[in-house]
């Protein structure tokens, strides 16, 4: 919007230096911005899209398998592998095996 105004007032130097000044700072709130919120929380919600849409299929295959008559052991095997691709599937697999898990940073002090 500053660039425009500085657009309109060509003719008179003094408003387009004022007019530069207000766009420069506009950038720079637009930037700040971006960077400080709106890239974080676009990150955030595409990784949570992506969580749903390895949920949704990995309820999708053992229903399929379900209806196909495989085996238990099979359909489990197969959602298994959906779950070893998951970032926190190392944290998992030792609850599992009974492995004592993390305790979060908050919980040691």
């Amino acid at each position: 919007m500053g660039l425009i105004q500085v657009m309109k007032n060509l003719a008179n130097v003094d408003e387009v230096g004022r007019g530069i000044a207000v766009a420069f700072v506009a950038t720079i709130y637009g930037v700040g911005s971006a960077n400080i919120f709106f890239l974080p929380a676009a990150s955030k919600l595409k990784a949570r899209s992506q969580e749903r849409v390895r949920f949704r299929e990995l309820t999708l295959e053992g229903i399929l398998g379900i209806a196909e008559g495989v085996n238990h052991r099979l359909i489990r095997i197969k959602l298994d592998a959906f779950l070893e691709k998951h970032p926190l599937a190392g944290e998992r697999n030792a609850q599992e095996s009974g492995a004592p898990a993390r305790e979060p940073a908050a919980a040691k002090g």
